[in-house]
């Protein structure tokens, strides 16, 4: 692989994999009310937000660290109060117990209104506006969580973004190389491992929330649960390690534990799924750490390639996309090469396909576990040559093919399934 090539594509990992402070929703709300705030100059008295479903989905139901609450105005009042923009998707690591309760008295004085934007631009869109003093600022976010479109003060025009909104990759811009499996394999592979070794810091961050959740009761406790009582179902097998490690550290998350994690592709369950499993299995078979590096890349760079063509939020689970990257980071660990890890890939779309997004919430564990089951399956059958074909539902001969496959389903087919879900979740 060439040298300037192996040089974007890191570059696109680097932006791409990024430490995270709570459910990456809520938080690039916060982050843009942060903003917001900063340009205002004071506590704004009011905030009006609207926003689109997918962000109001993923928003509800969803631990928002360090608070002890869930949902948006806790998330929009510490932005306002406490937030501070230059720290992106740990906008809120300042959280206090006294700003919790100054939080709670914003919101008891009914400052805050949130509404849904039904002809947003993008699935992930946030539109501030904050007022104070007679005194206006509108902050937008849109197609990724960190990317700024527009602000204005006072209907003065004080940053505005070329890009289309409509743009999921906004803020990658052109020069991000269009990935393939092979591409992704290729750079996983051979890349001269000190130039990917930061990728560690994922197994760093999400190893550390594991713990931090093993150690507490977060969520469903269902990473707790297993470690305690799963012994006697699962017994003491890598799959086992694989899903109580990657489910804790999901369990925090969800719960709000203020602790950080690597997020892939703007999601920090997403970053959970790809890193845990392998760094689990890595240290079931005692893998070196170059191993483990690469195989952490090969992971974290699948997911990012399907989420090229899948866009930042969808009515698919992310842990589809995050548990198919962690298979082929296991085939590597398990010493398979680029024909077994495409193997993997078509196993694991040929099984989880069709899973729902229905919002950020302590039992995305459970869903991430199914990811961790499946993905360890997936990669076993691959080292022992099996791999579904295509004579069998939407799984192509060509590896690419079948992940585009998997791609559109969830970006177009399933939009009317996204509908319903909001629809569901809001009307209950």
């Amino acid at each position: 692989m060439e040298k300037s090539l192996r040089h974007h594509i890191i570059d696109l990992i680097r932006r791409e994999v990024v430490p995270a402070v709570g459910c990456t929703e809520p938080v690039a709300v916060a982050l843009c009310v942060a903003k917001a705030t900063e340009i205002l100059g004071c506590v704004p008295e009011k905030i009006e937000l609207s926003l689109s479903g997918n962000i109001i989905k993923n928003a509800m139901g969803v631990g928002i660290p360090g608070t002890g609450m869930i949902g948006l105005p806790i998330a929009v009042a510490l932005g306002a109060l406490v937030g501070k923009s230059e720290y992106n998707l740990e906008v809120l690591r300042d959280v206090t117990p006294e700003a919790v309760e100054m939080g709670k008295q914003y919101i008891a004085g009914e400052r805050i209104v949130i509404s849904l934007a039904p002809d947003a631009p993008s699935n992930l869109h946030i539109d501030v506006t904050a007022l104070a003093g007679g005194h206006s600022v509108r902050a937008i976010i849109s197609g990724s969580h960190t990317n700024f479109i527009l602000m204005e003060k006072d209907g003065i025009l004080l940053y505005e973004k070329n890009e289309s909104l409509d743009n999921e990759a906004a803020e990658a811009g052109s020069s991000d190389p269009e990935l393939n499996m092979k591409m992704v394999y290729d750079f996983a592979t051979t890349a001269p491992v000190e130039e990917i070794s930061f990728i560690l810091e994922a197994k760093k961050l999400n190893l550390a929330a594991a713990e931090h959740a093993l150690a507490g009761k977060y969520g469903h406790c269902l990473g707790s649960t297993v470690l305690h009582f799963g012994e006697k179902f699962f017994g003491d097998t890598p799959v086992a390690h694989a899903i109580m490690l990657t489910s804790a550290a999901c369990d925090a998350r969800m719960g709000g534990a203020m602790v950080p994690v690597m997020s892939n592709s703007g999601s920090g369950n997403q970053g959970i799924t790809a890193t845990m499993p392998v760094v689990s299995y890595a240290m079931d078979i005692n893998a070196s750490e170059d191993t483990t590096v690469r195989a952490l890349a090969l992971s974290h760079l699948t997911s990012i390639y399907i989420k090229q063509s899948l866009g930042r939020l969808s009515a698919l689970c992310g842990c589809v996309v995050a548990s198919t990257g962690a298979a082929s980071g296991l085939v590597y660990l398990m010493g398979g090469g680029y024909d077994q890890v495409c193997d993997a890939v078509k196993n694991m779309v040929a099984n989880l396909t069709g899973m729902i997004c229905d919002g950020a919430k302590p039992s995305c564990s459970m869903k991430i576990s199914s990811g961790v089951s499946t993905a360890m399956m997936s990669a076993m059958l691959a080292m022992q040559g099996f791999a579904v074909t295509s004579a069998e539902g939407i799984i192509s001969d060509d590896v690419d093919e079948t992940v585009h496959n998997l791609t559109s389903i969830g970006r177009d087919s399933m939009q009317a399934t996204d509908k319903l879900v909001l629809k569901i979740m809001t009307c209950k």
